[in-house]
């Protein structure tokens, strides 16, 4: 499939945010302001689309945002820069199609040369397995865990070498 790649706009954040939340517990669930404020403060936001439909999103950060995520800021107390995705998301009719892994390279290129590493976390509890051997296919290790809401979510704290 030819998937364009586009840094998203403001028209594109309806169907971003359709996308984002029919993909949860594997993404959080945002409101469509916190879309707005991705779009506005996100180092990398950018959307796939074939044929004009939507095909995937992903939204990544860089130290010194001033992002409320506590996965976030688990990465910024313990490195000093790296490139930290938020949130991706493909839709079901876009899958197995290396979608994914292009825009994770592309996130990569768009890093200055100073970035080393790249980290982004994957859900454990409840198991996101399909996520977990994505990751390691392209080169994540495990680097911590991190639990919340009492314990009942936890997540695997991913970090890959650029």
């Amino acid at each position: 499939m030819p998937f364009q790649i586009t840094d998203v706009t403001t028209t594109d954040l309806a169907e971003v945010h359709a996308l984002n939340e029919s993909e949860v517990p594997h993404v959080g669930t945002v409101d469509i302001e916190r879309m707005r404020w991705f779009a506005a403060n996100a180092s990398y936001f950018r959307v796939a689309r074939n044929d004009g439909q939507l095909a995937a999103f992903l939204i990544g950060l860089r130290p010194g945002t001033n992002y409320d995520s506590l996965n976030y800021r688990w990465f910024c107390d313990r490195y000093d820069d790296f490139g930290y995705v938020d949130r991706i998301a493909v839709s079901i009719t876009a899958r197995r199609h290396g979608l994914a892994s292009r825009l994770y390279n592309d996130f990569a290129a768009a890093m200055p040369d100073s970035v080393r590493i790249m980290t982004c976390e994957v859900n454990t509890r409840p198991p996101n397995e399909e996520s977990m051997r994505f990751h390691n296919r392209l080169g994540f290790r495990e680097v911590g865990r991190r639990a919340s809401e009492d314990g009942s979510k936890e997540v695997a704290m991913l970090l890959m070498d650029l």
